[in-house]
């Protein structure tokens, strides 16, 4: 545990908890657990920030995984699998980070969820199919169209930049096997749970996480990470749509402050 004052304690717990909730609903949790690392432990080197945001956030996320997955229709193994291929899409981005500058992707990122935003607020049905229509939509095709693009490509965005993943993940899945919002959710924490999972090995065998500071705000990410997926699914998928548009242009706007200030 680094040498911290309770206040600094107490804010991180609960920045974890409001993490847990937002990344259970639609994803996009990151954008403010780690900032809040980042400004919480400021001599902390930044690879034992990373190691133990990623230690934290697969506490909540797979909490989250097993609530939808115990009510909400979706097909675990295309979740694995597609989290599999995200994975190795992730290593693969990450091979490449050094030798792209990310004040060149803010700008691209920012237009293409500026554009996420308006076909949302332009499309109201989007997200709104019928879970049970699910298994009729999605054919072969669809199926291995998620595993290539949404695994390998948001994998490799995960990887090579990172921020609004989750979201991303959420409005693909949407828009390829043609889910309901709650059901893209649930199947996003599964994929997230796998790339997680081998991004905390990683900082692990490196000795980069700080488990005992990681254990604590765990708890409390949990707890904002089953609370987030039950309100997700009490509420279905209009209360989702609401969330993901807050999560889209506070991302945006995160970018921006990045990319200009």
């Amino acid at each position: 545990m680094p040498d911290i004052t309770l206040t600094t304690l107490v804010v991180l717990c609960l920045a974890a908890a409001a993490a847990g909730w937002i990344d259970a609903v639609v994803g996009g949790g990151g954008l403010l657990l780690l900032p809040a690392l980042l400004l919480g432990l400021p001599h902390v080197p930044a690879a034992h920030v990373l190691g133990t945001n990623k230690a934290v956030a697969i506490v909540g996320t797979s909490g989250a995984a097993v609530t939808y997955a115990r009510q909400a229709p979706v097909k675990v193994a295309t979740a694995v699998r597609i989290g599999l291929v995200a994975l190795a899409g992730s290593m693969t981005g990450a091979f490449f980070a050094a030798g792209i500058s990310s004040d060149v992707l803010r700008p691209v990122i920012m237009v293409v969820l500026v554009a996420v935003a308006a076909f949302v607020m332009l499309r109201p049905q989007f997200g709104r199919e019928a879970a049970g229509d699910t298994d009729r939509k999605v054919t072969r095709a669809c199926a291995a169209t998620a595993i290539v693009l949404v695994g390998g490509g948001i994998g490799f965005y995960d990887g090579l930049f990172g921020p609004g993943t989750g979201t991303f993940l959420v409005l693909a899945l949407t828009a390829v096997l043609h889910l309901d919002l709650v059901t893209a959710s649930a199947t996003a924490k599964i994929v997230n749970v796998c790339t997680n999972g081998g991004a905390l090995a990683m900082f692990a065998y490196q000795g980069s996480v700080m488990w005992q500071l990681a254990a604590l705000m765990a708890v409390f990410n949990l707890a904002g990470g089953l609370l987030g997926a039950r309100m997700a699914l009490r509420k279905g998928s209009e209360f989702v749509r609401g969330v993901l548009l807050v999560v889209v242009f506070s991302l945006v706007a995160k970018l921006g402050f990045d990319q200009w200030s």
